[in-house]
């Protein structure tokens, strides 16, 4: 577990450790708004509930008011190196900054956005990238280490303190999953803010997920962050359902969770199918149930007697059992209809 840190509002949404909060980035163009827009609603209603959009140049501010006015959720300006377009988001009304004060020049240009953030109540996320550490650190280090990551973020965070401005958010990411682990394992013991998670370039959609659900859930389950993203080379929405299934599977959201034997010779239904369907049609269901698909009466109600409701196969019929209790048995050609109508049912 965590120490404890200052709780930091991004928009209408709190950063106090009571929810963890799931976030994607927008990849379109900046020049392409309409593409922006119709991305950000899509993301939305995928679940996203923070928003980060890159914006490289004063040109690209316009995303801001022309996005916002078609969502609700927070949005982030990813901003780097140049303190004017963080000062141009905040007045384009932005609910967040993305930028290291320590690579954007000056201490009076430091000083200027903390002050503008500072006035407007928006806070700032220091992200420390394994890829872009400062060179002095890496002399000190010889590599892109744990420690210096920590040591990176904690020099970024002093600036902004020397500016008398604590509305900060902390990100440490690598691509080497443990390298992320042990630098916000360190960073949480050492860090009075909350903490944004993710593995950064963590490739694939298949390869990405798990690298992040390995790091994030690690992490997590050791109380650590507030937010999180799952990044993929890949559909930014798949982002928002894989982190949507990470925070259902160690028991942070609700949902239905589908639990299925790995099948064997015993096997008397499809389980693959059958898991695969049910689990797309309760994937929209709120409330918190597990459902067990078993493929034998051997496997079934023994091993999975504390699902909420479940099916186990048998030789000629399906038994559908309630918390390891038989309750009825299903010819096999019903077993998907009669699984679905008592899942409705409960």
């Amino acid at each position: 577990m965590r120490n404890k840190f200052k709780p930091v509002k991004v928009g209408n949404l709190t950063l106090d450790g009571k929810r963890v909060y799931i976030q994607s980035m927008l990849n379109e163009k900046p020049n392409n708004i309409e593409g922006n827009i119709r991305q950000a609603v899509l993301l939305e209603e995928a679940g996203c509930e923070i928003l980060r959009v890159a914006v490289p140049s004063l040109e690209d501010v316009r995303l801001i008011p022309a996005i916002k006015e078609k969502i609700k959720i927070p949005l982030v300006a990813d901003i780097h190196f140049d303190y004017r377009i963080a000062l141009e988001c905040v007045e384009a009304g932005i609910d967040k900054i993305r930028i290291n004060p320590g690579n954007i020049g000056s201490a009076e240009n430091v000083k200027l956005v903390a002050n503008a953030c500072r006035n407007k109540k928006i806070p700032i996320r220091i992200g420390v990238n394994s890829g872009s550490l400062e060179r002095v650190l890496l002399k000190k280090y010889g590599a892109p280490t744990a420690e210096a990551l920590v040591e990176s973020a904690l020099r970024h965070a002093k600036l902004l303190e020397n500016c008398d401005f604590d509305a900060i958010v902390m990100s440490l990411k690598a691509s080497d999953v443990k390298t992320m682990v042990t630098a916000n394992r360190l960073l949480a013991e050492r860090c009075p803010y909350p903490l944004h998670l993710g593995v950064t370039e963590a490739g694939t959609e298949q390869t990405g997920m798990i690298k992040s659900a390995a790091g994030i859930g690690s992490l997590l389950l050791d109380g650590i962050g507030e937010t999180i993203r799952i990044s993929l080379a890949a559909d930014p929405v798949k982002e928002i359902h894989a982190a949507q299934c990470l925070l259902k599977a160690i028991g942070l959201r609700g949902g239905v969770n589908v639990i299925a034997c790995p099948t064997c010779g015993r096997a008397n239904i499809d389980v693959i199918e059958l898991a695969e369907r049910i689990e797309e049609a309760t994937a929209d269901i709120g409330k918190s149930l597990t459902v067990a698909v078993m493929g034998c009466e051997v496997n079934g109600p023994g091993e999975a007697r504390e699902a909420d409701i479940g099916i186990a196969g048998g030789k000629h019929e399906a038994a559908l059992f309630k918390k390891g209790e038989i309750i009825k048995k299903i010819p096999k050609e019903n077993i998907y209809s009669a699984l679905v109508d008592e899942i409705n049912c409960l």
